[in-house]
């Protein structure tokens, strides 16, 4: 069993900054692709970003690239999300999520086998 616990949301402005963090429980957090996803109110959960289990590689929603920046420290068994230029269509609930076994199965939310219970995040006009 895998726990994440995710952490850093809060009230932003708009142009504004916020990085979030997840923790991961166990040992095994350097074999695990890591995803971040966020469901905006009335809205269904979506796929933010993710990062292979090596760091090799790293995927974006269109709605997010070039704005926000995944990041891994397998050191501290932590996957952050940078993100930048805020605005007020980013204020959601964020979710991490873990993908085990040396794979990264795509963006979908049913290819992750562990889920956080999210960080709230606002961004006010």
């Amino acid at each position: 069993q895998v726990q994440l616990v995710e952490s850093g949301g809060g009230l932003v402005q708009t142009g504004g900054s916020l990085k979030l963090s997840c923790a991961a429980s166990g040992r095994s957090f350097s074999t695990y692709s890591m995803g971040w996803f966020r469901q905006a109110p009335g809205k269904e959960r979506k796929f933010v970003a993710a990062i292979k289990w090596d760091g090799s590689t790293t995927y974006y929603a269109d709605s997010v690239a070039g704005r926000f920046t995944i990041s891994r420290d397998d050191a501290k068994n932590t996957v952050y999300l940078q993100m930048s230029s805020l605005k007020p269509v980013d204020t959601a609930d964020y979710y991490c999520a873990a993908q085990v076994g040396r794979v990264y199965r795509g963006p979908l939310e049913d290819q992750y086998d562990y889920w956080g219970q999210g960080t709230q995040v606002t961004v006010s006009s």
